[in-house]
């Protein structure tokens, strides 16, 4: 979703996001994340300044005082968090984690495979359906490097074992995790 993103041809415009905005955006995060509730005001502190960037393609995004993108969404859609902000609050998402050999290819904007979760050193510990958001991490690391949508359940990704598992939505060095807002942009 991100890999040939650049804010110089993407971003259509900055807007400072009202307070009755702001108030259904909380709650539209919170219901989605709802182990999130102690640590709202830190990630969407209500006297800050919101911001909404908005993206060709239907793309939003939600900075704060234009700092880095903390949540996304495209059109109406539900909320992903950013990948830095997973990295502060690794319990947002489920995790699954790919074995070494996958790390170069999910960094080049790849989708996971099956086998890269099925094999030795990657791991699915918890049961998911298809379509949830999870947190790809590595074997070996500590923080994730990717953020994608399971294109099929997790019994489904060992029984099958081939084919695409996760799509990548985002990752380490895509153009969201190099983007750099500021408020002299417009």
């Amino acid at each position: 979703m991100f890999k040939k993103f650049s804010p110089q041809g993407d971003i259509v415009s900055q807007v400072p996001i009202k307070s009755s905005v702001q108030r259904s955006i909380r709650l539209q995060i919170l219901e989605q994340f709802p182990s999130i509730e102690p640590f709202i005001e830190d990630i969407l502190p209500k006297k800050e300044k919101w911001i909404l960037v908005k993206c060709h393609g239907h793309m939003n995004l939600i900075s704060i005082n234009y700092g880095q993108p903390v949540f996304f969404n495209l059109r109406t859609g539900p909320y992903f968090p950013s990948l830095r902000l997973l990295h502060a609050y690794p319990f947002l998402l489920p995790r699954l984690q790919v074995d070494k050999g996958a790390i170069r290819h999910i960094l080049k904007g790849a989708d996971i495979m099956c086998p890269g979760l099925t094999s030795a050193g990657a791991r699915m510990d918890e049961q998911l359906s298809s379509n949830r958001m999870v947190g790809i991490f590595a074997e070996g690391k500590e923080h994730a490097l990717a953020i994608g949508i399971t294109k099929l359940s997790t019994s489904d990704i060992r029984n099958v074992n081939k084919g695409v598992a996760v799509e990548n939505i985002h990752y380490l060095n895509d153009g969201l995790w190099k983007l750099s807002l500021g408020e002299q942009q417009s």
